[in-house]
């Protein structure tokens, strides 16, 4: 699109599909228009307001026709937060564009074959369903329109989440349909009180002010840890609102804080203490129990990873001999779910600490069948690894985002399983990996699960078999 067609105004816009930001998508005189808060089936007026070379984007001026994927929003943040994007459109419909999206990856990139595709698993819950929430504590609250920030009276302090393309704003959060309680009821009651104390909030262009962050966590155990992430905070500061959290929810099972004065937010590499309780929470699957601690990976939809590992576990249809690499393992859950199942699971993780907690994993449930090693999976996964350990007859691989790195896709062609089992988080990035892998492996099974409703967001597990 030139700059031509910045401003310009379209008339009954067609919208054909949605994209990941929540944008509607239509086409209309050669040009690809992302729309703000538009739904496949919409017609609309659209006004442009940015333009690139290939497209625009642009928002509604006037809804001609809506879509009967159309609803309304259960959210008073939608649009401003940049969660739930897809909260406009029904429940039905997200799952329908899911699917889409994961056929339309393995066909464009992949060139496989998805006629017998199976329909999305959908969540039994669409909203509270998450286990981890963080919110971040600010003295540059997001202003609404009609807002002035420079009336002296303003309270520019907020508690809740960054808004999408601005990383040092953060919208006030009232109410998050996303965790169940105790979340809102702490955040809010906390809020209140470290305004009223006049505490200072994080500044984090200056790196200045007494708090920072604030994490929880559930579990279907009904265990609950709570971390705060304190900045600049004196004793006294620290003391006085972990007292004021550890007394109005003794619920809490877990009251944990830390220190972190560094310029990011990252806690994986700082000092968690303890305040009051245990320093873990644990999470329970079938049986299995697993330790949940500050920086522990789980997946953030318990009732959905569930049937995530389920579906990996069927596809490989162990019969009890087999050898498994768990690839990406984290902290085992996969290969403690299936330990059961099969001979042996040798899992390989990039982060130490994430394989601690697989070691532990493994030790409170009497698992015995399971090894675990740490370092970038590239390098770990030569081929001294697998003579010293055994060629495994089944490959478990959960990479993140990104995708496999080309070298382990080509150490995966070299190992020759029989099968494979692919699970991901990305379609895109899953296709290109099955691009490599489909010159010797046939994609049997494919199984698309939605972890995070009203967001584009969508699991995919594949069934790779060895051709003979």
């Amino acid at each position: 699109m030139n700059k031509a067609a910045k401003n310009k105004f379209f008339e009954n816009v067609s919208i054909i599909d949605i994209a990941e930001e929540g944008k509607g998508v239509g086409k209309t005189d050669d040009f690809v228009l992302f729309v703000d808060k538009a739904v496949p089936g919409d017609i609309a007026d659209v006004q442009v307001y940015r333009s690139k070379k290939n497209f625009g984007e642009g928002k509604i001026i006037e809804l001609k026709q809506a879509s009967e994927h159309r609803t309304t929003p259960f959210c008073e943040h939608f649009g401003t937060c940049g969660g739930c994007k897809w909260q406009h459109m029904t429940y039905a419909a997200q799952l329908k564009f899911k699917q889409k999206s994961v056929a339309d990856a393995l066909t464009r990139i992949a060139k496989i074959d998805v006629t017998g595709m199976e329909p999305i698993v959908p969540s039994p819950a669409n909203k509270y369903y998450r286990n981890k929430l963080e919110y971040t504590f600010s003295n540059k609250r997001w202003l609404y329109d009609g807002e002035n920030k420079e009336d002296a009276v303003l309270n520019m302090n907020a508690l809740g989440f960054h808004i999408p393309g601005r990383f040092d704003k953060i919208l006030d959060v009232n109410h998050c349909w996303l965790q169940a309680e105790p979340s809102n009821r702490l955040r809010n009651s906390l809020r209140e009180f470290v305004i009223e104390q006049d505490y200072s909030f994080y500044d984090l262009k200056a790196h200045s002010g007494a708090l920072r962050n604030l994490i929880i966590r559930t579990s279907s155990t009904g265990e609950v840890m709570v971390i705060v992430v304190f900045a600049y905070a004196t004793k006294e500061e620290i003391e006085k609102l972990m007292d004021f959290i550890g007394q109005n929810f003794p619920e809490i099972t877990s009251l944990l804080y830390i220190i972190n004065q560094k310029k990011n937010d990252t806690i994986f590499d700082q000092e968690v203490l303890v305040y009051k309780g245990s320093e873990y929470i644990h999470e329970e699957m079938l049986g299995i129990r697993f330790r949940i601690g500050a920086k522990s990976f789980y997946q953030t939809n318990s009732i959905q990873a569930l049937q995530l590992y389920k579906i990996a576990r069927d596809f490989a249809e162990f019969k009890g001999d087999e050898l498994v690499y768990d690839l990406y393992t984290g902290a085992g859950t996969i290969a403690n779910f299936i330990a059961g199942y099969v001979r042996e699971v040798v899992g390989i993780e990039y982060v130490p600490s994430a394989i601690e907690d697989a070691k532990v994993n493994s030790a409170i449930n009497n698992i015995s069948n399971t090894k675990f090693y740490a370092g970038d999976m590239k390098d770990v996964l030569a081929p001294d690894f697998i003579a010293e350990h055994g060629k495994p007859d089944v490959i478990i691989t959960d990479p993140p985002r990104a995708g496999m790195h080309p070298d382990v896709v080509s150490r995966l062609m070299e190992i020759e399983a029989q099968k494979i089992v692919y699970v991901s988080c990305n379609a895109a990035t899953q296709a290109r990996d099955l691009l490599v892998l489909k010159e010797k492996y046939d994609t049997v099974k494919i199984q698309p699960v939605d972890m995070f409703p009203h967001t584009q967001h969508v699991e995919n597990v594949v069934l790779l078999l060895l051709r003979s």
